[in-house]
């Protein structure tokens, strides 16, 4: 059938609307995720993590004195393969939270893994016809068309960075060279395309969404404006925050629906980029209702242990990796507040401010539900400079690109501070902020200065 769909992206953390044409629907599927007991029968081991992490992975483990544990170890492949022998479509596994992602066309999961040892129990995520999303790519401007230029080499991008104390870091050298920055978002269309951005170095690519395809670049436009912030290296035109990183580009969001199994891609997303040895992620997205039958985030969930999702972000430092979230856009919604996983522990959670410092209505409000103070941080929120899905230099609102923005920096700040952990740099980027001697529910630590960071 034939479906034309706009909505606000509410999870993507933007006011941009986004549009599902030609939407074309398949028998229903059934996705569930298991939890497993154990890793018994597991081929992998302790003492030769190079076999599922790389060098660039492991090294930094070794330098923030981070131990190689059990929850490192990839779910046993004996168990997937029992998975796939009782009928189901493995769509893939989290070794951290030793769950599996199964989809099936009919609705007796449970009761078809009722008798293996092996599982403990079943989730069902969602069910739901799949669909697919019309490929059809919108036309590429020839080059990036400012709207005005401001500031001399920094361009459009020039407030965005000078509001963080960006702009002494870029000086004194660090733009974020040797740093690599994971992105997880909803698709990243044209940026294979769009001039702009043949100068940034995209060192990976993978989609982990519930519906997969065979090409992150024909999907949503989101993930291209929130690279663009951080990546792009124009001057006199735009420069992100960290335009000399290293990219890592990862699809976990599923445009036409809105399900728990979005939950598991995210994880899977964080994973991998673990794995490959990321140093920082950006997830300008977040969930607080889900589609069908499931049970939606309650207020009382935020308390950063209750959300799959929430739990999984909070392992993220652990891992010795920095994790930005967008706070969300439900500021002048009934619902107000943050959205999972923003209300994680040991992340940065980042409200977005206008180029005044002024906080923009729409980012979601603070603390959690258990007392913490969120966000972390403010950016850029509110007419941020961006590249669009077309190659145009435009203005977007959101947190969705409050996030990057700050997540650039944070880069940018590791690689000045190099001797300090992911959570000491998650620490000191608080203590940083405007408001770190008197947090609120609207700016939390407020924004911070990445000039007196690097000095800290």
């Amino acid at each position: 059938m034939c479906l034309m769909m706009t909505v606000c992206i509410g999870t993507l953390g933007t006011y941009a609307q986004k549009k599902v044409q030609s939407v074309k629907a398949t028998p229903r599927t059934f996705l569930y995720r298991v939890y497993l007991h154990d890793k018994h029968g597991t081929p992998y081991t302790l003492d030769k993590p190079q076999r599922y992490l790389s060098p660039r992975a492991i090294l930094r483990r070794q330098w923030q004195g981070i131990a190689i544990d059990s929850t490192d170890l990839p779910v046993s492949p004996a168990y997937v393969d029992a998975l796939r022998r009782h009928g189901l479509r493995v769509m893939g596994t989290s070794r951290w939270r030793n769950t599996a992602m199964v989809a099936s066309q009919t609705d007796d999961v449970a009761e078809r893994l009722r008798t293996l040892a092996f599982v403990d129990s079943c989730m069902r995520l969602y069910v739901s016809p799949e669909v697919a999303e019309n490929p059809e790519r919108p036309s590429v401007a020839p080059g990036i068309m400012p709207d005005s230029l401001a500031e001399g080499r920094y361009g459009d991008g020039y407030q965005q960075i000078n509001q963080l104390g960006g702009i002494a870091l870029h000086e004194a050298g660090f733009r974020g060279k040797g740093m690599r920055i994971a992105i997880l978002d909803a698709g990243f269309k044209n940026v294979d395309r769009i001039p702009a951005f043949r100068n940034v170095k995209i060192v990976a690519t993978k989609d982990f969404a519930p519906r997969r395809t065979s090409d992150i670049f024909k999907e949503h436009y989101h993930g291209t404006m929130v690279l663009s912030v951080m990546a792009m290296n124009h001057p006199d035109t735009i420069i992100g925050t960290a335009p000399e990183a290293e990219y890592v580009l990862i699809r976990t969001e599923d445009i036409p629906t809105e399900t728990r199994a979005e939950e598991d891609s995210w994880t899977m997303g964080a994973e991998y980029a673990d794995s490959i040895g990321v140093d920082v992620i950006n997830s300008s997205l977040g969930y607080h209702q889900w589609d069908g039958d499931s049970t939606s985030i309650r207020l009382r969930d935020l308390n950063g242990k209750t959300a799959f999702i929430s739990q999984t972000a909070a392992m993220i430092a652990s891992k010795g990796m920095v994790l930005c979230n967008s706070m969300g856009n439900d500021g002048t919604s009934s619902w107000h507040k943050m959205n999972v996983p923003s209300d994680a522990t040991g992340i940065l959670s980042v409200g977005a401010v206008d180029e005044t410092g002024t906080i923009a209505p729409f980012s979601s409000l603070g603390p959690t539900q258990d007392g913490r103070v969120k966000p972390d941080a403010c950016a850029m929120g509110l007419k941020a400079y961006v590249v669009n899905g077309e190659g145009n230099l435009t203005t977007a609102n959101g947190t969705s690109f409050a996030s990057p923005i700050l997540c650039g920096m944070v880069a940018c700040l590791w690689q000045a501070r190099p001797e300090l952990t992911a959570k000491q740099i998650i620490d000191l980027v608080r203590r940083s902020g405007d408001r770190w001697n008197w947090p609120d529910s609207v700016y939390g630590y407020g924004i911070p200065s990445f000039s007196k960071a690097m000095h800290k």
